[in-house]
């Protein structure tokens, strides 16, 4: 029942991870709240305080939560609902309970990607969120904000405009509307997608309700995108457990000289990945959701895009031969010319004396041709933090390029 998963996520002097290991061991919270002491004895890790917590069976709070939720209009998704998105449910520690607003999406059926920053953005790191969002949502991903003033707010105002469906996760209960700046903006996610928190109704937004929070953002995602992070943010702490987590970590380069963008740009020597519009986020799972991912043919480059990053979009042509003369017809040589003189970036092993030890072995391996990124880790014998910093700097000194999919080419 509902009242006793309510029970279970509310006991105190418990985390999730307690509870997880709890829920595990008997099954459903029913049968939790009817044990007797001894039973949660054979508990593996059971403490005195945890098994005191389970021992008190009232049901009154939990009875008022529930039904403030009826009254509010406030949904419940439990653990064990076929809803319940399963990736959030294999992080280490889940919440319980999810109580929300709107209409939960099927979070497992396409991207997801989570976008954060700073809440003092600067004038540039707003519109980049708002266009990245916006990117987001016309190549096929839902957006996962934290509602914040800022970055988060942009991203998710990008991503409803054009046409996206967002799910905004709070650090308060879902009937609260925190900042009060942004009552426009959860009414339309509420419309276009929900609102969802782990807090019941009614819980105000205290300051360490919202690294909680942000373990749920990056559980529920396949990504992470970072735009302008300080070196002290809440986006940074987002992106550690988004790591930890096994999700991938993204980022839009800063200016080295600009306050804002520390934390993110030290992501990058992490080995984050580095992008520059939504397309280069949601390529990378192509091959898991290839049904429900397009491209933007809508996308608009910022300035100073070559053109490189929209080959995908464009029709293969047969580069055009010069037209035979007379004076080509008795030197056949000549057609042929420019030909003789371009040799291919992947003879000369001479460019790569200079690079650092681990950068090379990198890049004689990738003369073989495009590859996975785990495939590179595996066979370079050193740890993936190491390879992905390495990528992130051969990435950024034009040597190799990401391609969709995971994988990574000699530029």
């Amino acid at each position: 029942m509902l009242i006793h998963w309510i029970w279970l996520a509310t006991r105190p002097h418990m985390n999730d991870r307690d509870r997880l290991a709890v829920l595990s061991h008997f099954g459903n919270p029913e049968d939790i709240f009817f044990a007797d002491s001894a039973a949660y004895a054979d508990v593996p890790n059971m403490t005195k305080q945890i098994a005191q917590s389970l021992q008190e069976k009232d049901l009154h709070k939990a009875g008022d939560i529930l039904q403030e939720c009826v009254d509010l209009g406030i949904h419940i998704c439990t653990f064990h609902d076929g809803a319940y998105p399963s990736r959030l449910k294999n992080i280490a520690d889940p919440p319980m309970v999810l109580y929300y607003v709107g209409h939960l999406p099927d979070l497992d059926g396409s991207p997801v990607i989570a976008a954060v920053g700073t809440r003092k953005a600067s004038a540039y790191g707003m519109n980049v969120a708002r266009r990245i969002g916006g990117q987001l949502a016309r190549c096929g991903a839902i957006v996962v904000s934290g509602m914040a003033a800022g970055i988060d707010g942009a991203a998710a105002s990008g991503a409803l405009t054009a046409g996206g469906t967002v799910v905004g996760v709070l650090g308060c209960g879902a009937d609260i509307v925190y900042p009060a700046c942004n009552r426009a903006l959860f009414a339309d996610v509420e419309r276009h997608g929900c609102l969802i928190s782990e807090f019941p109704p009614g819980t105000d937004p205290l300051k360490w309700n919202f690294p909680r929070r942000n373990r749920i953002m990056s559980g529920l995602s396949n990504g992470v995108l970072v735009v302008e992070a300080p070196e002290q943010s809440g986006a940074l702490i987002t992106a550690k457990q988004a790591a930890d987590q096994g999700r991938d970590v993204f980022v839009v380069p800063g200016n080295v000289d600009v306050p804002n963008c520390v934390g993110s740009n030290a992501l990058l020597r992490e080995g984050a990945i580095p992008v520059r519009n939504g397309w280069d986020v949601v390529s990378e799972y192509l091959n898991l959701y290839p049904d429900k991912i397009r491209t933007d043919k809508s996308f608009v480059q910022p300035a100073g895009f070559t053109g490189e990053e929209r080959t995908e979009q464009k029709v293969a042509q047969k580069p055009m031969k010069p037209r035979k003369t007379a004076e080509t017809a008795e030197n056949p040589q000549k057609d042929s010319i420019d030909k003789r003189l371009t040799q291919p970036y992947y003879d000369n092993r001479e460019q790569f004396e200079a690079l650092p030890e681990n950068q090379r072995k990198i890049a004689e391996y990738l003369l073989g041709g495009e590859q996975l990124v785990d495939d590179v880790i595996a066979q370079s014998g050193m740890q993936p933090g190491e390879v992905l910093s390495q990528l992130t700097l051969m990435e950024i000194q034009g040597i190799v390029v990401r391609k969709p999919g995971k994988r990574v080419a000699l530029k």
